[in-house]
């Protein structure tokens, strides 16, 4: 009797330890959940112009940045996201997915085959609830941001002597983004680090061929320059012939459209250029030293006792920016509204000056046709490599955002460096002359 009734206490209590045993399991999972914090990345802004210098910080956003949900509410999303499902091999034959936008209408071209005579769309503005109360640059580029094909105003088609062949193709191409009323820099620029012709590499090293081409819009009129600013840049095109000039308005927001442009102009009249320099007309450069690590970069293998070159692998260089968010404050240049574009940035190199290979520039060319125009240029182009999957290479040489500012009169501090930006035309001159002598004991 005794020993059924420790049987049935038995099956009567192993429900209740089965149930003990799961609230503390219970317990113990939302303690550990509890107490557990992920990592954070640091945030970097663009504005501040923060780079990420250390190894120690990953090259990735906070977040996905190419994200296969849309973000519903964000006019650019939306646009990438329809633009994403149109080169999609799986479902490029399927119509309805095609045209499934999520509530914003088909482009009508889009970044592939827009008009020359291409005009702003009033119809985008519905689609953002605050565009009446954005800035008028950011209204500008959302009315026209369909448009990204513009006729070329002035061409030169022999700054690679007009020949495709490789042998005889530019070991560097400086593409500079300039504007109308910027003589001076660009004629400093041509006395100095963006002379034409055959240069020396850094201490008597391997030297090369280089080119340069300064890259324009047209004058924008709100500028309210003088008049007769056209008639002296017509005086420079027929003296240099380095003027490359597309007609559209020259604004912050389109330098991105200019990019695009060079990168078109390029597949045609320079594809076979060994190295792209692109930056703007106020940074400085240390092109010998350039061109010495440029052919550090170029691997020679011997075959069979022959030497041969092999294909520099596709790389982009420059001070690497990670983890950016957009900027949010509507006061700065760089302010992106969270009704045009969510999400954070992909790792991207600082827009003053960044070096790429010439295969590389060929497939940006291609893969522009499937990223939609982003009013930043430099993120815009970390959006492309990200495309392609090439992640952008930090080099310490490249301070984008200058040098320290006790080192900005040591003579010590431009020795070690590739490019520096903000340099006055003056200050350009007294850099090239200066760097032309060895430096003193550092």
């Amino acid at each position: 009797m005794a020993r059924c009734n420790g049987k049935v206490l038995c099956i009567c209590l192993l429900p209740c330890v089965m149930v003990g045993h799961l609230l503390v399991y219970i317990l113990v999972s939302i303690c550990i959940t509890m107490s557990y914090s992920p990592a954070t990345l640091p945030i970097r802004f663009i504005a501040p112009g923060v780079s990420s210098n250390s190894g120690a910080l990953a090259a990735h956003p906070r977040n996905p940045f190419w994200n296969l949900r849309i973000q519903k509410g964000a006019l650019w999303n939306q646009l990438q996201h329809r633009l994403d499902r149109q080169h999609n091999p799986i479902l490029r034959g399927n119509r309805s997915q095609q045209a499934s936008t999520e509530g914003v209408r088909p482009q009508e071209g889009g970044p592939q085959g827009v008009s020359p005579a291409c005009s702003p769309d009033q119809s985008w503005a519905p689609l953002l609830k605050d565009f009446s109360t954005l800035p008028e640059q950011m209204r500008d580029f959302i009315l026209s941001m369909h448009c990204a094909e513009y006729p070329i105003v002035t061409d030169q088609p022999g700054v690679c002597d007009g020949k495709l062949r490789p042998e005889e193709a530019p070991m560097l191409l400086l593409a500079i983004k300039s504007e109308t009323g910027n003589f001076e820099n660009r004629q400093a620029i041509r006395q100095t680090w963006g002379r034409n012709g055959w240069m020396q590499g850094e201490a008597g090293g391997r030297g090369g061929l280089v080119r340069t081409v300064f890259l324009l819009g047209k004058q924008d009129p709100s500028m309210g320059l003088y008049a007769d600013l056209e008639k002296l840049l017509e005086i420079e095109k027929s003296q240099h012939r380095d003027i490359l000039q597309w007609d559209f308005r020259d604004t912050f927001y389109n330098l991105t459209l200019k990019d695009v442009l060079f990168l078109r102009w390029f597949s045609q009249r320079c594809p076979h250029a060994r190295f792209v320099f692109k930056g703007d007309d106020d940074v400085f450069v240390r092109t010998r030293a350039l061109l010495h690590f440029l052919h550090q970069q170029e691997e020679e293998t011997e075959d069979e006792g022959q030497n041969q070159k092999k294909p520099v692998r596709d790389f982009l260089m420059g001070e690497v920016i990670a983890n950016a968010v957009p900027n949010r404050q509507s006061f700065t240049k760089y302010y992106i509204p969270e009704s045009f574009y969510k999400g954070a940035y992909p790792p991207y190199a600082g827009g003053g000056g960044v070096v790429y290979t010439g295969a590389l520039a060929l497939r940006l060319g291609e893969v522009s046709n499937r990223v939609h125009l982003f009013p930043i240029d430099d993120v815009y182009l970390g959006m492309c490599l990200h495309r392609l999957g090439v992640s952008p290479t930090h080099h310490p040489g490249f301070l984008t955002f200058d040098l320290p500012g006790t080192d900005k009169e040591s003579p010590c501090s431009y020795h070690n460096i590739i490019l520096v930006h903000k340099r006055s035309p003056k200050e350009m001159l007294r850099l090239w002359s200066m760097l032309k002598t060895p430096p003193p004991a550092c």
